[in-house]
């Protein structure tokens, strides 16, 4: 999937990809990866060759910050720690990692403990991985650069909502709003219009 998201700003309207992984999640079998950068990508596509059924790779503008860890721990339906948190937890995809690890740096500043869970596969989603960084902290914001209908924020909602968390869970979902975007501009540019930052990460979970 090459131009996923708000690569071809530039191009205008037509050429943004913002509701690719949710066309896609609702194929049966189909396995949709969006790495975070370009490392990322070298580790992902040597699993893809023996791979089991069709893979949805949502491929970036290239360039893009090198924020991945090589750790040896890569693989495809796992989602990734990044950061330990007791208080709230981050779930990111794609290159929205960034903004995950920046906003959780300045929460931990102000004396918030947030996690970072990097979900770099959105389907199959590691759903043991979700439940377990989640069940301690008591607010969870997720983060793509997608509509937030039917990603990555629709598919932890599912997750949470049927854990059934007692007392519940804070949460809330940040991306594209259910509308066609009509700005020209560049990736930064419409990220930035949209909120999709590590600012408004911190701000939402400094009001939860």
């Amino acid at each position: 999937g090459n131009g996923g998201g708000l690569v071809y700003a530039p191009l205008g309207p037509t050429h943004l990809a913002i509701e690719d992984m949710a066309i896609m999640r609702a194929v049966p079998n189909m396995t949709i990866v969006a790495p975070a950068d370009a490392d990322e990508m070298r580790r992902l596509m040597p699993q893809t060759v023996d791979y089991p059924g069709p893979v949805y790779i949502r491929v970036a503008r290239g360039y893009d910050p090198i924020v991945t860890i090589d750790a040896g721990s890569f693989q495809i339906g796992k989602a990734i720690p990044m950061v330990q948190g007791s208080d709230a937890l981050i779930l990111t995809t794609g290159i929205t990692l960034k903004a995950g690890l920046e906003a959780a740096e300045t929460l931990a500043e102000r004396g918030v403990s947030t996690g970072v869970l990097h979900c770099h596969t959105v389907k199959p989603l590691d759903v043991e991985a979700i439940l377990d960084h989640a069940a301690p902290v008591k607010a969870i914001v997720t983060i793509e650069e997608h509509t937030i209908i039917g990603g990555l924020g629709s598919a932890v909602a599912s997750v949470v909502a049927e854990a059934g968390f007692d007392p519940a869970k804070k949460f809330k979902r940040v991306g594209l709003p259910d509308m066609f975007p009509d700005q020209y501009g560049s990736q930064a540019s419409l990220m930035e219009h949209f909120n999709l930052t590590s600012e408004h990460l911190t701000e939402i979970i400094t009001g939860l």
